[in-house]
């Protein structure tokens, strides 16, 4: 029997293997376990992010290849542009998350009749962080993606509409995992490091970025004392992060701790909150939120389109630091448990691995 030769597919656009940093990474780790059997597969991954002493060659069965450029922020466009056309080069499928590289899908399809696939994220050039020119450009990527692609991925029903409202398009929705998180139980040394974790504790991890609005959740939670609020992620990266951080660091029940990517102590914090409040804004179907869905934790969602599509309308939401407060003055242990049970199963039936990377595979074959 002649043994039939896996495809070669390239995934292009997040900051690489093995993940430590956001959804997209979890995202591509998750469909190299699942899928790696079935393609010859090629992760690109960002050399800024990656010390030369921590490089390897290969993960589980995926080959990583680095580019000596950031994955976020501006250099984000030349890294995802340089990706496309090494893999051009190489590969028979491009998967390509994110649309920052997308203006150069028609060259791509013109002179190599490669299959490209394109994950949008979210309406990445309305996001608040871009100047014009920047926004100018990722509309215009957005464009191509749409009309050169072989399937443009969405991620929640609101982008789904979006797309179809201003492209007349069909996206193809898929949705994120979650059930990698894990509960982990509170041991006695964990408590001489974290102390809140002796009582109950209102926790978020994120991206420290406006659009989030860490300045809520830290606005609401400092004008009560009762429930400690722990929020995890990158306070350094920028003003808006600094400025937080200094302006709340004599609230002594208020913990701002830096990036956590060791897996077992970021579940340890989220997996044993007695609530979890989630600022994002903008993005579709948040990677954190899907997670904190399938450790079954009573959600506060900022209330938007997204959020309540997420959910099902099942969490609660809140629109300012005000609404958040009055949200956890009114909490009652019956009503969080209630809304955690509502979470897990919406999570159970929309949001684990195996459905999405089957979804993908079916997609590109």
């Amino acid at each position: 029997m002649i043994s039939q030769e896996k495809p070669k597919l390239a995934i292009i656009g997040t900051v690489g293997l093995p993940a430590k940093y956001g959804g997209f990474e979890s995202l591509v780790e998750q469909l190299v376990i699942h899928l790696a059997e079935h393609y010859d597969m090629t992760v690109y991954c960002s050399g800024k992010f990656y010390p030369k002493e921590e490089r390897i060659p290969e993960w589980k069965g995926a080959k990583l290849k680095y580019i000596p450029l950031n994955a976020n922020g501006f250099q984000s466009i030349p890294y995802d542009m340089i990706s496309i056309i090494h893999a051009a080069f190489r590969a028979d499928i491009l998967l390509i998350l994110g649309v920052s590289g997308c203006i150069l899908l028609p060259f791509v399809k013109f002179f190599t009749r490669k299959r490209c696939f394109v994950n949008i994220d979210g309406i990445e050039w309305k996001r608040n962080k871009w100047k014009n020119i920047i926004k100018t450009f990722l509309r215009y990527s957005e464009i191509q993606a749409v009309e050169v692609s072989e399937v443009v991925v969405t991620d929640n029903e609101v982008i789904k509409k979006y797309l179809k409202a201003t492209y007349d398009y069909d996206s193809y929705l898929i949705e994120y995992g979650g059930d990698q998180a894990f509960p982990v139980e509170i041991k006695a040394e964990d408590i001489e490091q974290y102390d809140f974790l002796q009582g109950k504790y209102a926790f978020s991890v994120c991206r420290i970025e406006p659009e989030n609005h860490i300045h809520v959740l830290t606005d609401a939670m400092s004008r009560q004392t009762e429930l400690p609020l722990v929020i995890v992620g990158n306070w350094n990266n920028s003003e808006y992060g600094r400025q937080l951080r200094q302006q709340y660091s004599s609230f002594t029940h208020i913990h701002l701790l830096d990036p956590i990517y060791e897996k077992g102590a970021l579940n340890l914090l989220r997996s044993n909150c007695y609530l979890y409040l989630h600022g994002h804004s903008a993005g579709g179907t948040n990677p954190s939120l899907v997670e904190a869905m399938n450790l079954e934790l009573p959600i506060l969602a900022f209330d938007v389109g997204y959020n309540r599509e997420t959910t099902e309308d099942e969490a609660m939401y809140f629109s300012d630091a005000q609404g958040l407060l009055h949200i956890i003055s009114d909490m009652t242990a019956e009503r969080a448990a209630k809304i955690a049970q509502n979470m897990k199963a919406i999570a159970t039936r929309r949001y684990t691995w195996e459905v999405i990377a089957r979804k993908y595979d079916n997609m590109m074959r």
